[in-house]
């Protein structure tokens, strides 16, 4: 059996899969936020009553906002801030008696819909969490590539590629830079973009119910951002697939207009890059998690 927990800043997520990726059981609770202690011992509460009423034991894989330094073995880069500086993988191991793999949650996403969801076909997928932030993960052959400092898939966090002169030097970040991807792709960045046209609040979702004819002039300078920054991806990466997953991926119009458009920015004007919804939404991240025991391994 494969555990897959994610561990998100406003709840937390357990799912059993079995051998197959068959769904044994699923269960959310709140997140124990601002405290360490509480976190750890709240997975493994989660994880043992988990294990005692399927009766069996599993591997456990963690989705985090963040990720685990290969030199210090500390979280770092994480949205929730009471994890960082924190050993968070040996103590949970010690906590499960057991060792335990820890990965970004956008390389949960990933992982996710290579193994078994839009991407399950693709050698290469780039996987992109269009949500309230804008996070990326990469998988080659099923495994997640991380890099040597935990950061790779980390797209949100360059530069709008080929930015246009309105767009520089680009909103201030949370990261302290200015222009960062996902200051213009966010949801929030959306809503931002319309309150300032239209002098009205709404949420990035609430806009996406509007008619076309109201929201065609934000969302045409949307999905030329889009494409150019997932131009620059291909142009890295050169994926087989791009999976798109949060809030903003259930918009219809992105599978085809983005395609079109993105063949400007990549080198050699063509492109056979495919891009795809994810197949299984908010559920990527934990059932990811899970799948960072991949399946050779012997559970």
């Amino acid at each position: 059996m494969r555990i897959g927990i994610d561990l998100g800043g406003t709840k937390t997520e357990i799912l059993c899969l079995s051998p197959s990726g068959q769904e044994l059981l699923r269960k959310r609770i709140p997140t124990k936020q601002g405290n360490y202690q509480d976190t750890i011992q709240s997975i493994r509460d989660l994880v043992w009553c988990a294990e005692q009423e399927i009766g069996q034991t599993g591997s456990v894989g963690v989705g985090i906002p963040g990720s685990i330094s290969k030199k210090t073995g500390l979280v770092k880069n994480a949205n929730s801030v009471w994890l960082i500086g924190q050993p968070f993988q040996k103590d949970l191991s010690d906590a499960l008696e057991r060792d335990v793999r820890v990965s970004n949650d956008a390389n949960c996403f990933a992982l996710s819909e290579a193994v078994d969801g839009a991407g399950k076909d693709a050698q290469t997928v780039f996987g992109v969490i269009l949500g309230t932030g804008a996070g990326g993960g990469l998988v080659i052959d099923k495994q997640v590539v991380a890099g040597v400092n935990g950061v790779a898939g980390e797209w949100g966090h360059n530069p709008m590629p080929w930015a246009r002169g309105d767009e520089q030097p680009g909103p201030l970040c949370y990261c302290g830079l200015r222009g960062c991807i996902e200051t213009f792709l966010c949801g929030p960045a959306l809503a931002q973009m319309f309150e300032t046209a239209t002098r009205t609040q709404m949420s990035a979702k609430e806009i996406a119910g509007l008619p076309s004819d109201i929201t065609d002039p934000f969302f045409t300078v949307y999905e030329d951002r889009l494409a150019r920054a997932l131009a620059s991806v291909i142009n890295i990466f050169d994926p087989d697939v791009i999976v798109l997953g949060g809030g903003l991926s259930n918009m219809d119009r992105w599978y085809q207009t983005v395609p079109e458009l993105w063949s400007k920015w990549v080198f050699g004007n063509e492109c056979d890059t495919e891009l795809r919804k994810a197949v299984h939404g908010d559920s990527s991240g934990v059932r990811g998690a899970a799948w960072l025991w991949p399946l050779k391994s012997k559970l």
